[in-house]
């Protein structure tokens, strides 16, 4: 089972990642001021998650492929890793969804 670990950036702002049971990161945070914010954002990742339509699958300049999970005002809250092709992309969606709805939360702020 997945989990989101709550991070502070060298920036002094909060980050979460959203870790897969095998400890691969699949789902990475803007930066957040507060740590309110942040949790915000996790519960965002759960509610959004499990809705196809809130995927955003793209090619980077150098070729890669990575996704962003929107929020339902359109807002990014979370983008992938690159991946080499297309496949690994869906599959990163698909581990997005299987893991962030029942995920717990760490916290290494405190």
């Amino acid at each position: 089972m997945g989990k989101f670990v709550i991070n502070k950036r060298k920036d002094g702002e909060y980050q979460f990642n959203l870790v897969a049971g095998n400890g691969q990161n699949i789902l990475a945070s803007e930066g957040y001021a507060a740590k309110t914010g942040c949790l915000n954002g996790i519960e965002s990742v759960k509610t959004n998650s499990q809705d196809d339509s809130k995927y955003d699958c793209k090619t980077s300049s150098n070729g890669k492929h990575y996704f962003s999970l929107k929020a339902a005002n359109g807002q990014i809250i979370g983008t992938s890793e690159m991946y080499e092709g297309e496949a690994g992309c869906k599959n990163g969606v698909a581990s997005v969804k299987n893991n962030a709805k029942e995920a717990a939360i760490e916290d290494t702020t405190e």
